[in-house]
């Protein structure tokens, strides 16, 4: 059987560019509507594994049957229309199938991560059954290998149905007519990441995403028949979901994919696949440029990729570093990567993906503004002499149905160059987080005002963000963004990128306190001294440092770093002395 798989992957041909299509007459309604199509060209999407073989090709063609026949074995279990059937989102065509037989079910598909970070097993099965009660599942599916884990998590849930891929086979199929979800019905339910706290499900309608995925291709990065896709975004994220998974099928467009688990071990695949195939756009935040610079083989790498065809390399975060993205274009200008093809963007699942875009070759702009004021004072100062300087990125005007406004805790107005609550009013803002109406009042105005949760200002209508609201540390009046304190600690000896978090705390007596924890493989008193004595000589403020084992911290289900859970394991792990400050903690435990 080993050597039958091997043969029929060498066989497989990657599907081609071009689709053949002229664009449909009129506008589409619905995302069944799209692959309908979509499935008249040729186009599709690719599979790669982790040694960079094919291993499943997709067409729309093919989808639409499979989806179809799929959508009428799900209807023989007589589940409610817009009833809710989760899918452990790896990496593999059963999820496409799965998302799509809801399209055509009138079934709502909720994408549920496919990755187990820190906790282990036990940590995520608790995690996917918080998801099912959440979202009132009634089916949930598992892809090859996470069956086991979703039958554990289905323990105590009211499903109708649960099972993986073979189970599904089995499932009959009557012939009997299905009625697709429509304009305003929820086209899914996209959790969130939950760097800040428990994901909450975003009710997304098929008007709302469907007016954000034309106004992508169309004003964001200019979409051609001409553009190939290369992602190895999770697709339960909404970066891997809405822009390689349904902003393609929104311009039948090829898309070949990676898992992130084959990325986080492999990253050059990612630059072979696009050098190999002649990708034009690919997307990731900014750790993943900084993970393939660090991971290159200049010695020889340098012949083996042409990256000339990248005219989009896409790049979003809370606030993105430069510092990564000048790294991975030093590493890779012999192989023909333009950093004009740099795009820096800004959105949230709450928008459907994106809501601004910088312009298009010019690659990353940024604003040098004086660290010291815009710390005290908020005000974002161009820096002037030798003040200390910090580099923040433009993410661009907002994308034409949008409108931006900047506000203070009041809910002012505030003018260019001054920091406060970044809030968006458009078309494609959510319809509220599924079964939370006091979540979404708290974030949704009865006008349609979207407050995003994160901090920045505005120039000349273009946007800069600066951080999460909760995450800012305020000491004595003065904010602190935590990203810079990260940045200090990354930038001693023996700490790489992002392996550090910082976040504020309060002392017995309710004193607010500054930690900044890092991940090291020794436990190095002139390490915490160093960053300590850093972070002193910048914000004139007095942190507490711990150095903890590789592995350590937290991680949200899109891989970033949680900083609100890396809080929460801090003070389960610490003790205080009489005078309030922290002392040795278990963690150090897992140093040898």
């Amino acid at each position: 059987m080993h050597i039958e798989a091997q043969q029929e992957r060498q066989s497989l041909v990657a599907i081609p560019t071009f689709s053949g299509l002229k664009p449909p007459a009129k506008p589409l309604a619905n995302l069944a509507e799209m692959l309908d199509f979509a499935a008249t060209g040729v186009t599709g999407f690719n599979f790669y594994n982790g040694s960079g073989q094919l291993t499943d090709v997709l067409t729309y063609r093919d989808l639409r049957v499979e989806a179809l026949h799929l959508a009428k074995q799900l209807a023989t279990l007589n589940l409610p229309r817009l009833a809710r059937v989760a899918i452990i989102a790896d990496t593999t065509p059963l999820f496409h199938k799965v998302f799509f037989a809801c399209q055509y079910a009138g079934f709502i598909p909720v994408p549920m991560p496919a990755a187990l970070f820190m906790g282990g097993a036990e940590s995520y099965v608790n995690q996917i059954r918080r998801m099912l009660q959440s979202c009132t599942a009634s089916v949930a599916i598992a892809p090859p290998g996470y069956e086991d884990l979703l039958s554990r998590a289905v323990e105590g849930c009211d499903l109708t149905w649960h099972g993986g891929a073979d189970a599904l086979t089995v499932l009959p199929a009557e012939d009997r007519e299905l009625l697709p979800l429509d304009r305003d019905d929820p086209a899914y339910l996209q959790y969130t990441s939950g760097s800040t706290q428990f994901p909450r499900g975003v009710e997304m309608t098929e008007r709302a995403v469907i007016c954000n995925l034309n106004e992508i291709v169309d004003k964001g990065v200019n979409m051609t028949a001409e553009d190939r896709l290369v992602s190895w975004l999770p697709f339960y994220h909404d970066m891997g979901l809405v822009g390689f998974v349904l902003v393609p099928l929104c311009r039948q467009l090829s898309v070949d994919y990676l898992s992130p688990r084959t990325f986080a071990m492999r990253p050059r695949l990612w630059l072979k696949l696009i050098s190999d195939n002649r990708g034009t756009i690919s997307s990731s935040p900014p750790s993943g440029y900084g993970l393939c610079a660090t991971r290159l083989r200049l010695t020889t790498d340098q012949q083996k990729y042409d990256l000339s065809s990248w005219r989009v390399a896409s790049v979003g975060a809370e606030r993105i570093n430069p510092r990564q993205l000048v790294g991975f274009a030093n590493a890779m200008k012999d192989m023909g990567f333009d950093p004009k093809a740099f795009v820096a963007c800004y959105g949230m699942a709450e928008c459907g993906l994106a809501v601004s875009f910088a312009p298009l070759r010019e690659g990353v702009t940024v604003d040098n503004v004086d660290k010291d004021l815009i710390t005290r004072t908020g005000k974002a100062v161009p820096v002037e002499g030798d003040a200390e300087v910090l580099e923040l990125v433009d993410c661009g005007r907002m994308l034409p149905s949008y409108e931006l406004r900047i506000t203070d805790g009041g809910g002012r107005t505030l003018p260019d160059r001054q920091c406060g609550h970044i809030q968006v009013r458009g078309p494609s803002v959510m319809r509220g987080y599924f079964n939370d109406p006091e979540a979404t009042a708290r974030v949704l105005s009865a006008d349609g005002w979207l407050d995003t949760g994160d901090i920045g200002y505005s120039l000349n209508h273009h946007l800069y963000v600066t951080a999460r609201s909760k995450d800012v540390i305020i000491i004595h009046g003065r904010n602190i963004w935590p990203q810079d304190l990260e940045q200090l600690a990354e930038s001693c000896p023996g700490v790489r990128l992002g392996d550090s978090t910082a976040f504020e705390v309060a002392r017995p007596d309710n004193d607010p306190m500054v930690v900044v924890v890092v991940e090291t493989k020794r436990p190095d008193p002139e390490l915490r001294k160093l960053i300590a004595a850093r972070v002193s000589s910048s914000f004139g403020v007095t942190c507490h440092v711990e150095l903890v084992p590789p592995k350590t911290l937290p991680k949200t289900s899109s891989g970033k770093l949680s900083r609100a859970t890396a809080r929460l394991g801090f003070l389960e792990r610490v003790g205080w002395d009489e005078h309030g400050n922290p002392i040795a903690t278990s963690a150090l435990e897992g140093y040898g």
